[in-house]
């Protein structure tokens, strides 16, 4: 290959759960249903279902309006389960006004730790899904300083709230727990402001105009 490549905080999973967690949403809207409640009643974990009641009661989810997204995934299948509620407003950019997210990692044993570990995890996913994006030409990167290749300033960071969800189970990793949900959220928020279903990220204006 002509550019040199490597791995992404979180491999694949900032990619697929964003993919997956935006066709649920999109399955919700076919069926008429909410998607929280759509979620709820096709999974049969009660872990998850205590994560996705967790975050959608504490983000107020029963009044939520235009402009609110949901998603939910456990990372990689054995890691710790996470369900994002994001609300956005969507005019000349998207910006990100509020994140919800509430964590099952089993037996916590630093609960300050984990809001920490989550709470980045959940800008940093941000900043990917509205802002970065590597430009290159055939034979090298072109996005090669902090205007071709913008990230989220701190003016523009959102509220975060981490919800733990603690129980005596064994204890998971969280790392990388936020990174996909907290993306499919923002899409989900995105598709509820602006009644548009944005696949291809970041959802910049053009993306959004893109997909129009």
């Amino acid at each position: 290959m002509p550019l040199r490549t490597s791995s992404l905080r979180a491999l694949g999973a900032y990619a697929n759960v964003f993919a997956i967690e935006s066709f649920v949403d999109e399955l919700a809207a076919r069926s008429g249903e909410d998607p929280v409640a759509y979620r709820l009643r096709h999974l049969t974990d009660p872990r998850a279902q205590a994560v996705i009641t967790a975050a959608a009661d504490t983000a107020g989810w029963s009044s939520h309006r235009e402009g609110w997204g949901f998603a939910f995934a456990r990372y990689s299948n054995h890691g710790a389960y996470c369900a994002v509620v994001a609300e956005v407003e969507a005019e000349t950019s998207v910006r990100v006004k509020r994140l919800t997210l509430a964590v099952d990692a089993g037996a916590v044993i630093s609960p300050d730790g984990l809001r920490n570990q989550v709470e980045g995890g959940a800008i940093q996913s941000t900043s990917w899904t509205i802002k970065e994006q590597v430009r290159f030409s055939r034979s090298r990167v072109t996005s090669t300083d902090w205007e071709s290749y913008p990230i989220l300033r701190f003016s523009e960071i959102p509220a975060v709230e981490v919800v733990i969800v603690d129980n005596d189970q064994p204890s998971l990793g969280a790392g990388e727990t936020a990174q996909g949900p907290t993306a499919a959220a923002i899409a989900n928020a995105v598709h509820s402001a602006l009644g548009i279903r944005v696949r291809h990220l970041p959802l910049t204006p053009a993306n959004i105009i893109a997909a129009m």
